[in-house]
């Protein structure tokens, strides 16, 4: 839904020491407001980030005032350190009370957001089973889920045609494909400005996870080793957009005809379609190596309570009015800004938008490889393989030996958080 919707979406403001990581300084960056109500009742403030589709600000505010118990204001945070802000207001008085972010579990850990699951429990049902369990510690249930944004890569089915290409099932067949359609204008693939955007899937991709359902760390393999070295050869191909004028979150680089394929989420959707026609086709991330599968990457935002704050208990009614009980407003954030699939099941089969074309084989390829958010990899953790990324593609260091230094923060960071 914007260029911070894959946490998963790739975020690289490494979280450090239990929520410790800025100075109270940083509250300046966030304007200093915390949107206390001056008249009856509880003053509510809400952190957002800055989502790319025209409207969605207003929306949020829209709801935000419709809410009768509390004047609740919200705080849109632009730019594209969101976390930096949001966690140096955490440090400080001027705190939110809601805000959203991705399951984490050093702000579990550290007390910092509040246990939702009286408000929850009695629709959990009727919420994606993954999107309770990413969100579960314990029993308990920490956030709610907004939206899911599940990525792929875009391409055009015109022009595969007149290439005479099939659609890659693997990276070799994704990378020979890159090669034949790079010209003197036209890039072949693009994978985001840094790359670590397709680091997760690139692991699942291979065969391999992130962390064991016991957290053990599970991406130090053969095959992601292998994998690392064919984004390498296709990183030095010059088959590949570098440093594009905005990001993959945006869909610009593939509407204007700066790349043939190009990964990117669903919430881009409705502007591609509407620069492109139905000359849209999309395809998950290609199988790594003999023991992989392909996979689809489940972005998404979900909905805090902060803990520490004034008004736990008000904040809590605002997140259940809002994100439980209000089905209107939960179906016009997810349909009507952009393509995302809704956590709630009943929202999701009723939605009409996502029944034909494209935004149905985007739910079909969600459904078939889709992988969520896992709480217990951290910032620190996906910092570490961002660094596996940087060092093994863009500079040629030996992947084997970069995923053992990663494996071995990993492990430190794991035994922090569980023992």
């Amino acid at each position: 839904m914007s260029a911070l919707s894959n946490m998963n979406f790739d975020r690289r403001t490494a979280l450090r020491a239990a929520l410790g990581l800025a100075a109270a300084g940083g509250l300046a960056a966030c304007g200093g407001n915390t949107g206390r109500s001056s008249g009856g009742g509880a003053g509510l403030t809400q952190y957002f980030h800055a989502y790319g589709e025209a409207g969605t600000e207003q929306a949020i505010k829209r709801y935000a005032k419709a809410y009768k118990e509390a004047n609740v204001t919200t705080q849109w945070i632009t730019g594209n350190n969101f976390e930096q802000k949001l966690f140096a207001a955490l440090l400080t008085k001027n705190a939110p009370d809601v805000f959203e972010f991705h399951p984490q579990i050093q702000l579990i850990k550290s007390g910092q957001v509040a246990d939702l699951t009286d408000i929850i429990e009695p629709v959990k049902d009727d919420f994606n089973k993954a999107d309770i369990e990413s969100h579960t510690v314990d029993g308990k249930i920490y956030g709610v889920r907004m939206i899911d944004d599940p990525q792929f890569f875009f391409y055009r089915p015109s022009v595969f045609e007149k290439a005479k290409i099939e659609v890659p099932q693997t990276l070799e067949e994704l990378m020979a494909a890159a090669d034949k359609l790079t010209t003197s204008k036209v890039k072949g693939a693009f994978l985001g400005n840094d790359l670590t955007t397709i680091q997760n899937p690139l692991i699942w991709s291979a065969g391999a996870n992130t962390l064991t359902p016991d957290n053990k760390p599970a991406f130090n393999t053969d095959g992601v080793a292998e994998g690392l070295k064919q984004l390498r050869s296709l990183f030095t191909s010059g088959n590949l957009l570098l440093d594009a004028p905005t990001d993959w979150w945006d869909p610009s680089a593939f509407t204007q005809g700066l790349t043939a394929i190009q990964w990117c989420g669903m919430w881009a959707m409705p502007a591609m379609i509407d620069a492109l026609g139905d000359d849209i086709g999309i395809f998950p991330f290609p199988k790594v190596g003999s023991a992989g599968k392909q996979s689809v990457t489940n972005g998404g935002w979900s909905m805090f309570v902060n803990a520490k704050g004034d008004n736990v208990e008000a904040a809590k009614e605002y997140v259940k009015w809002l994100w439980i009980d209000q089905k209107e407003y939960q179906e016009d954030w997810a349909l009507s800004y952009g393509f995302h699939i809704p956590p709630r099941t009943s929202i999701a089969e009723s939605a009409t938008k996502l029944k034909t074309g494209l935004p149905a084989e985007g739910v079909k390829l969600f459904n078939e490889f889709g992988h969520f958010d896992n709480i217990g990899w951290t910032q620190a953790m996906i910092a570490a393989v961002n660094d596996v990324m940087a060092n093994s593609v863009r500079k040629n260091e030996d992947p084997k030996a970069q995923l053992a230094a990663a494996e071995k923060k990993v492990n430190a960071e794991l035994t922090k958080l569980f023992g």
